[in-house]
């Protein structure tokens, strides 16, 4: 067999396994998925109408935050649920599996691919998980054709790709478990400084470059104004931008930390 059909195989059997591990275990899944529905039932029952009449400047309208609130917490549900990779990619470091792995004969990049085609994968299930309760409680999408959805769904598969590499990453410098699980924790307090809840505008001036400079923002604009064709102007290749560099700075992190990590 040449290198590339032994990679793909070795890589199919990770994803396989790691799969499995998600399907047996899945209590750390559904903890991090809580944490966005928790959010979003929330804000739209408790502070829905007081947001909505806050940002739209009218009187309250629960609907109209709910369309505005989504776009944000469903990139922030890819940042929850990565959080599990990043635990994931730890436990395999520090109970031996991977220095099991490296006497075998397969595949060195196999293992880092398994975990993120297998976190991609729970990524875009828990974003539709996230998206049925939106809609359940309210949520539509107005302006939206097919192009549109296309462009959402490439938006969420890139990010959640970008913010996996990262986890990965931090999941192999951490020393266990507990300590990969607080590392994490900036992929979904990023959120929570984001435009994700009120405008950029909203904000006192000391928080609002950090709230404008960071990956969130302009992915949450762009996603939103897909959704409910506002328009996207500048966001949409600076979300594009901040997924394609974080992709890179994490895949080269974590395989030169795996190649060269002797646990």
């Amino acid at each position: 067999m040449s290198s590339l059909s032994l990679a793909v195989r070795d890589s199919s059997t990770m994803l396989r396994r790691n799969l499995l591990h998600a399907r047996r275990y899945p209590s750390l899944t559904l903890n991090l998925l809580l944490t966005p529905i928790m959010l979003l039932l929330l804000f739209v029952y408790v502070f829905g109408d007081t947001m909505s009449a806050g940002i739209g400047g009218g009187g309250p309208d629960r609907s109209r935050y709910i369309a505005y609130l989504v776009p944000g917490l469903l990139l922030m549900t890819i940042g929850s649920t990565v959080i599990g990779t990043a635990v994931s990619v730890s436990t395999d470091m520090t109970e031996g599996i991977i220095a099991r792995f490296r006497t075998m004969a397969i595949h060195r990049g196999s293992v880092l691919v398994g975990h993120v085609v297998g976190s991609v994968l729970q990524s875009i299930l828990s974003v539709v998980l996230v998206g049925a309760v939106a809609v359940a409680i309210g949520f539509r999408s107005t302006g939206a054709g097919v192009l549109e959805w296309l462009a959402a769904l490439g938006l969420l598969a890139l990010f959640a790709t970008a913010l996996t590499w990262i986890a990965v990453g931090m999941g192999l410098v951490s020393p266990n478990a507990e300590a990969a699980s607080n590392n994490a924790m900036p992929l979904i307090l990023l959120p929570l400084l984001s435009s994700a809840f009120v405008p950029v505008e909203a904000m006192p001036g000391w928080l609002r470059p950090i709230a404008e400079y960071q990956p969130f923002t302009p992915a949450i604009e762009t996603l939103r104004g897909l959704l409910l064709g506002s328009g996207i102007g500048h966001n949409g290749w600076l979300a594009v931008a901040w997924c394609l560099g974080l992709a890179v700075l994490g895949y080269f992190w974590s395989t030169s930390k795996f190649n060269r990590d002797p646990r």
